[in-house]
């Protein structure tokens, strides 16, 4: 049962899509006060769980720690982090009561998880215009469920993109395409999409090619799909300002960028310099923005990453200028009235401030509206704009879309990648944490930069984080412009890599599968275990392994020099490793702790019992993939319903996407 609270005069974020009528009162569970803003408490038993909080630093349950919902461009992902680039503001507290929370506000919310005291969840926000949605169910599982029904069915992209994709910042030519391309394909590694960072604009301006390095571009998008590898571009939030840019030129004239209080547009620096900002909360200037993304797609482009959209500011004017003023009387102060901290934070204050995100407006729901009142829409309507446009552009094809910024009702437009993390052992295990989150809040298409956006990886690191990739509906591999060079095949002993990344496309028909029928089921691809053991102790104590639809679970190796790691199994499983010769180590163990040696060059799971999975031979790309002929491993005298499609059609329902598969 889903119950609906209005307070104040809320924004319409749209993040819910079914109607539902309010309910008068207070809420069966918990505290509300409106003194000072909204304040939302109650008390937490010591057993209790808290789950959900989507893309949040730290655990899977949410205990002990306080965490901001204000997307921030912030890549120190550390533990001490408690914001990162999305706002998902849905929790479920388990135990004692269990019940689940919505809180439908666009701006900055805090959730105090029993950090200030241990037994106290305290939800608060400054202003009190919100929806709350409670959620009463019997289970944590059952309470997600319902929150997935009302917000709609989460994005579904071609299958193309459930191929492996390598990015690095800093391709800038053809030829660096081709020597990336040409060094996956000439050592047999999988890959299927290319990225393309900032540098294949001109002057970082969206929508355009650098003119000397791609020319022709249309051809070169065709050389790259002859060889079954799809290009996929990098679109920022920023519009450069640039008299004759057609795009900076349009949204002036219309009026489609965010505007100061006075009404002239809001400049903000980023990459391409002084920028305005798409004012994508106007349905006008969303569309026509949108729009825009049939520059490239009628140049054969069939995806795209959305980027820097929180929005990110470097500075402004106005932010150099206060800067400029304390730096200044820093260096004439001869009386210690100014401190070197204060100049200091004055200077790298610049970036993201609060300030400045107070200092602009959107046009949305017929009013003017400034933007930290609803900066948590932002990265979430950026990707609707495109969205949207994909329908008008071609309705019955999918698009590859995904972004940085998000928030709950994002989900139906595209997927998102877990932004700038670090090449550190620690940041594999936090991507591990961080996908039943996301699912809950209705992201499916998630994934993380395989091996470290920031700082050097190592052979061994990157081995074990794609040994996780290769379950994570997006699989890329991305690295930072200085660091050192990360494509799989600039390392030695080559065939670990085309091992590993070839179990992926081996798996593919069963993760494809699940993820279609999650997605069309408004369930999860990813639980915790104690969502499928509710009555089990031990599972919920379980967060470095997960369950991957109704057939496995997932326990991969995240410790430096690791040889293998400890398992607990709440039930019998068959524990399942492919090796490097391509055959399939396989041996039932019984419901316990188990510790599992698993090689750098291995790739382990494990499959319930009484249930099987198909497997498919190894293939270079999605397209070669053969998906008639499939080997079935798990339990003899078990069936598996798989969902298959062309991988590009809408056509979901069709009853012959749909087969049974036996293992006698």
């Amino acid at each position: 049962m889903i119950q609906k609270y209005v307070y104040g005069t809320p924004f319409e974020t749209e993040a819910v899509t079914v109607q539902m009528e309010a309910v008068c009162g207070a809420p069966a569970y918990g505290d509300i006060s409106l003194e000072n803003g909204f304040c939302f408490t109650c008390l937490l038993d010591a057993e209790d769980v808290v789950y959900g909080l989507g893309e949040a630093n730290r655990g899977i349950n949410k205990r002990g720690y306080r965490y901001i919902s204000d997307c921030t461009d912030d890549p120190e992902h550390m533990e001490d982090k408690s914001s990162l680039y999305a706002a998902h503001n849905f929790i479920v507290i388990s135990g004692t009561q269990t019940f689940g929370l919505f809180f439908d506000y666009p701006s900055r919310m805090t959730f105090d998880v029993g950090y200030t005291r241990m037994n106290t969840l305290t939800v608060t926000c400054e202003n009190a215009d919100l929806y709350l949605y409670v959620i009463e169910g019997k289970t944590p599982y059952e309470i997600v469920k319902q929150l997935r029904r009302i917000i709609g069915r989460s994005y579904i992209p071609p299958k193309f993109a459930f191929g492996f994709g390598q990015s690095r910042w800093g391709y800038r030519t053809k030829e660096d395409y081709r020597e990336v391309a040409k060094g996956y394909r000439r050592n047999h590694i999988p890959v299927d999409m290319i990225y393309m960072d900032i540098d294949y604009m001109q002057d970082y301006k969206d929508f355009t090619l650098n003119e000397e390095n791609f020319s022709d571009f249309p051809a070169f998008v065709q050389e790259m799909k002859e060889q079954n590898i799809r290009l996929i571009p990098i679109i920022d939030a920023g519009v450069k300002v640039e008299k004759g840019y057609d795009v900076y030129e349009e949204g002036v004239k219309n009026r489609y960028f965010c505007q100061r209080e006075d009404g002239s547009d809001f400049v903000a620096a980023v990459w391409p310099g002084d920028t305005h900002f798409p004012d994508v909360l106007n349905p006008e200037a969303r569309a026509w923005f949108g729009d825009k993304y049939k520059i490239l797609t009628d140049q054969g482009i069939e995806g795209f990453w959305n980027d820097m959209n929180e929005p990110a500011i470097f500075y402004t004017p106005e932010g150099v200028q206060r800067a400029e003023e304390i730096v200044k009387e820093f260096f004439q102060d001869t009386q210690g009235k100014v401190s070197f901290f204060e100049a200091k934070d004055a200077v790298l204050g610049l970036s993201n401030n609060k300030e400045d995100y107070a200092s602009f407006y959107h046009q949305a729901n017929g009013r003017q509206i400034r933007h930290d009142k609803v900066h948590n829409l932002f990265g979430y309507n950026m990707t609707r704009a495109a969205g949207e446009a994909f329908e008008r552009i071609n309705p019955e094809k999918r698009f590859l879309m995904f972004s940085r910024s998000s928030y709950i009702g994002m989900h139906r437009y595209g997927g998102i990648w877990t932004g700038d993390n670090k090449s550190w052992w620690s940041h594999i295990l936090l991507n591990l944490k961080m996908m039943p989150s996301l699912n809950m809040c209705g992201f499916l298409y998630t994934g993380a930069d395989l091996g470290g956006f920031g700082a050097d990886t190592t052979r061994d690191l990157l081995l074990r984080w794609l040994a996780l990739g290769v379950f994570t509906p997006l699989m890329r591999n991305h690295s930072a412009m200085g660091t050192r060079d990360q494509e799989c095949f600039r390392f030695e002993g080559v065939e670990d890599f085309r091992h590993i990344i070839g179990i992926r496309y081996r798996l593919l028909p069963y993760l494809y599968s699940e993820y279609m029928k999650a997605a069309l089921s408004d369930d999860l691809y990813f639980r915790p275990l104690a969502f499928v053991y509710p009555e089990d102790p031990h599972a919920v104590q379980v967060e470095d392994q997960l369950m991957l639809g109704d057939e496995m679970m997932i326990a991969p190796v995240y410790s430096q020099n690791a040889a293998g790691r400890y398992v607990y199994l709440p039930e019998e499983m068959k524990f399942v490793k492919f090796l490097p010769d391509g055959s399939l180590h396989e041996e039932i163990l019984p419901a316990g702790h188990h510790y599992v040696k698993i090689a750098l060059n291995e790739v382990p799971l494990f499959i319930r019992k009484g249930k099987c999975i198909p497997l498919a031979d190894f293939a270079e790309c999605v397209a070669a993939l053969d998906t008639e002929h499939l080997t079935m491993i798990g339990y003899p005298s078990s069936a598996y319903i798989m969902y298959d499609d062309d991988g590009v059609c809408k056509d979901y329902d069709n009853p012959s996407n749909r087969r049974i598969l036996e293992f006698v």
